[in-house]
């Protein structure tokens, strides 16, 4: 399980935000082509985007994959209620969900629930396949909300 980072982040100036927004927008960008676009070194450019790496503010470069182009075109949330006596069953709770295939995210929430999880899915079956087999039939788990996704956009901030 990730350990949480104590690392002391610094104070981000417009420069480091327009790349940490040039990034979001594609990360395979040269440092050359960042640098240009930033208006600095690419030297400069380098070093920022190492301290940015080194503090915790980048923690990984990815990419996002289409699930229908990987025959998952159906995407649901599911909203999972652990029983009261169980709380103490989250943290393995969140870990073992890590390990789920189906499972592009989730988060772990304050409020009537405890966890959202997003799944790409083949189709209807598969949703109800996974909730039986992954939180159904897990002891801890009091109950849980299926909603099916009809179209997934992203913010500013989001990358």
């Amino acid at each position: 399980m990730p350990e949480a980072k104590n690392v002391q982040r610094p104070e981000l100036d417009r420069i480091d935000r327009e790349l940490l927004v040039l990034l979001a927008e594609n990360s395979r960008q040269t440092n050359q082509g960042l640098a240009d676009a930033l208006g600095i070194a690419p030297s400069t450019c380098l070093a920022r985007l190492k301290a940015l790496k080194a503090s915790g503010v980048i923690e990984r470069f990815t990419i996002d994959v289409d699930p229908a182009a990987v025959g998952m075109p159906l995407q649901a949330l599911v909203s999972v209620r652990l029983r009261p006596g169980a709380r103490h069953l989250m943290t393995g709770f969140a870990y073992d969900l890590r390990k789920v295939p189906e499972i592009k995210q989730f988060f772990v929430l304050g409020g009537a629930d405890d966890f959202l999880i997003h799944i790409a899915a083949r189709d209807t079956e598969h949703v109800r396949q996974f909730v039986l087999e992954h939180l159904s039939a897990n002891p801890a788990v009091a109950g849980t909300q299926t909603s099916l996704v009809f179209e997934h956009g992203r913010g500013p901030a989001q990358g």
